[in-house]
């Protein structure tokens, strides 16, 4: 279920003709981009933090809707526009939900793909196949200027490999099997993934809540 603004009203907007979406990710911005102008209600332009030259966030929520409210209440109080982010991330089953917030920076390193993926497969070694589930997990927030904020879950369940596969994608892609697929997320074309992949299913719901609320 959506969360709903701090005032726990229905969200009621104006028709967005333009937003920013706060992440300097360019491969998490793609995949977004093409997600949100086919999904959001009309015609609207979205912006990247990148463009518009967005300082970095500290993400110092302890939840992924923490993180990504903290993101897109900065873009919008800089911009003056209404913001989109999200915070997503790795969930392993025997680590008990670790890397998590952490997952971009799990190595030590934020954004480090290769070293986070190697440093996951060493922890994992000792552990059977039938034991390496996880899913990847997306909070994916709304917030208006006018102080309306909404937020929205996706949950993407599979296993990890002890071997990277597939060229496309970013972050823990390659190690990531979806249930009941045979290839890899890093092995889907991006338009696959984007119906299926936990950001897809978060920032769906966030344009379905975006289109009831927008008036006129």
């Amino acid at each position: 279920m959506p969360e709903q603004s701090p005032s726990g009203q229905p969200l009621s907007l104006p028709p967005l003709t333009e937003v920013v979406l706060a992440t300097r990710n360019e491969g998490k911005r793609v995949e977004l981009e093409a997600l949100l102008t086919a999904t959001l209600p009309g015609t609207v332009r979205v912006r990247s933090a990148a463009e518009l030259d967005l300082p970095d966030v500290v993400e110092d929520g302890i939840t992924f809707a923490e993180n990504a409210l903290l993101k897109a209440r900065a873009a919008a109080r800089l911009t003056g526009l209404p913001a989109l982010a999200d915070d997503s991330g790795l969930a392993v089953d025997v680590l008990g939900g670790a890397p998590g917030i952490f997952s971009a920076r799990w190595s030590g390193t934020h954004g480090d793909d290769a070293a986070n993926n190697a440093l996951l497969l060493a922890q994992l070694a000792d552990v059977r196949e039938e034991h390496r589930g996880a899913a990847f997990v997306c909070a994916a927030a709304f917030v208006h200027p006018d102080g309306s904020e909404l937020v929205c879950h996706g949950r993407f369940a599979g296993t990890l490999l002890s071997a990277p596969r597939g060229e496309n994608g970013f972050g823990y892609d390659p190690l990531f099997l979806p249930a009941g697929g045979e290839r890899t997320a890093a092995e889907l074309d991006p338009e696959e993934k984007n119906r299926v992949s936990h950001r897809a299913l978060a920032f769906r719901e966030l344009a379905a809540e975006l289109r009831r609320a927008v008036r006129g």
